[in-house]
């Protein structure tokens, strides 16, 4: 029996369920299909995404005020009938059409989360959406293997099976800022809870790519939000690739250094990731100068 939870705000998830509904008729499982909205602006969208309610077992609901990306999806577990939850974010859409029989015929007693991944379209997109295009590629869409290698780092909460009663364990952490890494958290909890993790073989396409100067912004304030874990010991530097950087170089002395790198060469990185050919290198010592900068003035 299973529970597929979507989240949604100001997008149209009309067409992802359709998708899942008619590769779910398609077979005998007991289903439910929940969507909740964080109280969207654009009605023109509610009004679209209002259709889910004529699929059967099937329900599309406004929230009255918005919550947050970490409470809309305790929610939605909260009111969850069946043992099994399949999260799904608004702008995905799975790549093979057995993909819930895929992840339902993973599942076995010793089974806790299933992962099955993520890729991008191999058409190169508009130069004000490459950045996150070039990200995901290299940082996200990774095989089976590449994940195993970082089994909880590698993991991302945009298409995941988990059981319900180790849901209910975990969940994901309501006392953060609403800015990013509520994924990272949860997968940082699974991991101190020792709670099995399995990597599949059953993608989604990732189809809301952000625009460079988006992209750029939110993953700023990803970096600010991480100040602030590392303060209240909700994540070890170790946890992240980039906090576990920043610990060394802090530990050698380098981080002024940085930190006056930020100062001086802010506005190049930005010109170089706002380019049709945006450097990883780039992006990554962007980020690190920032957290060097943001460290500094505390």
């Amino acid at each position: 029996m299973l529970s597929i939870l979507i989240p949604t705000y100001d997008y149209d998830i009309s067409s992802l369920v359709e998708e899942i509904h008619a590769q779910l008729a398609k077979t005998d499982y007991i289903f439910e299909i929940l969507c909740l909205d964080d109280h969207s602006n654009d009605q023109a969208t509610i009004k679209q995404n209002e259709r889910i309610n004529t699929f059967s077992n099937a329900v599309y609901k406004v929230l009255p005020e918005n919550i947050g990306r970490s409470r809309i999806r305790n929610l939605l577990a909260q009111e969850a009938k069946y043992d099994w939850l399949l999260f799904l974010d608004a702008d995905v859409i799975p790549v093979n059409k057995d993909f819930i029989t895929k992840y339902v015929e993973t599942i076995s007693e010793e089974k806790e989360v299933i992962y099955g991944g993520i890729l991008y379209q191999k058409t190169k997109p508009k130069q004000e959406n490459v950045l996150r295009w070039v990200y995901g590629k290299e940082r996200e869409a990774l095989s089976v293997k590449q994940r195993e290698e970082a089994l909880y780092l590698r993991f991302l909460t945009l298409s995941f099976l988990i059981k319900k009663s180790v849901f209910q364990k975990v969940k994901f952490n309501e006392d953060i800022p609403n800015a990013r890494h509520e994924d990272t958290l949860f997968a940082n909890d699974l991991k101190h809870a020792e709670v099995h993790l399995t990597h599949i073989d059953n993608p989604v396409y990732h189809l809301g790519l952000d625009t460079s100067k988006e992209f750029i912004r939110k993953s700023m304030e990803s970096v600010e939000v991480l100040i602030v874990f590392l303060k209240n010991n909700l994540i070890a530097h170790d946890d992240i690739l980039i906090t576990k950087v920043f610990a060394r170089v802090k530990k050698f002395g380098i981080h002024h250094l940085l930190s006056a790198m930020y100062r001086w060469f802010g506005k190049r990185f930005e010109r170089n990731l706002l380019s049709n050919n945006p450097s990883m290198f780039v992006f990554d010592l962007y980020r690190l100068t920032y957290l060097c900068y943001l460290d500094k003035r505390q």
